[in-house]
């Protein structure tokens, strides 16, 4: 039986950190960049790199979110696919999982 309760906090917790991290990478983003071309290069190199962070995280923000929205519909813990149960593994390990190991192993 999945607790619900460890999962749901957990889910918030890390939506926080999540957003706490966007936070820091997009105010790097805005600092003033170099007046060296090649300074500034690889400050936009940089960029490039913390952008795509920025990207990753938002959508792990949107997937806790749904994992959040099945818990609130009871139907947290259930795979998607085949109806059955995710371990409590498997949400350890990926706390938004939507796919049992079975399934997701076929898909």
């Amino acid at each position: 039986m999945v607790d619900i309760s460890h999962f749901k906090s957990r889910l918030t917790k890390r939506r926080g950190e999540l957003a706490k991290m966007i936070a820091t990478y997009e105010q790097r983003l805005d600092d003033p960049k170099p007046n060296d071309s090649e300074d500034r290069a690889t400050a936009s190199e940089g960029d490039e790199v913390m952008e795509a962070q920025v990207e990753a995280e938002y959508a792990e923000i949107k997937a806790i979110d749904a994992a959040l929205s099945r818990i609130d519909n009871d139907v947290y813990g259930i795979c998607l696919s085949c109806e059955g149960p995710i371990s409590d593994e498997r949400l350890e390990a990926v706390l938004h999982a939507t796919l049992c190991r079975r399934c997701m192993e076929t898909a």
